[in-house]
């Protein structure tokens, strides 16, 4: 269950480096550009499955996967009002 990390660009043109436990993120997202909803839908099951992973092979859920999304779904609220709104997965590695 290797660690992933995903650089996500905001539309403000700001960069985040963003932490998975799990290599599960990429059944979810791959480089490109998403639509905010769509990113964010991506991001919260992609977070909840490898947060899952780590609940079946340690016994309880990786909180970290869980504060990741909390500052992802922050970081994305002032957006919410801007209906174009995209975000760029830079890379998953």
């Amino acid at each position: 269950m290797p660690v992933t990390y995903f650089v996500v660009r905001w539309p403000d043109g700001t960069e985040a480096r963003c932490y998975s436990p799990s290599s599960v993120i990429r059944d979810y997202l791959r480089p490109g550009e998403y639509p905010l909803d769509a990113f964010l839908g991506a991001a919260r099951d992609a977070l909840a499955a490898a947060s899952e992973r780590v609940r079946q092979k340690f016994g309880y859920a990786c909180s970290s996967a869980l504060d990741q999304w909390d500052a992802i779904e922050r970081t994305a609220q002032p957006f919410r009002s801007q209906p174009a709104a995209r975000v760029t997965v830079v890379s998953v590695d």
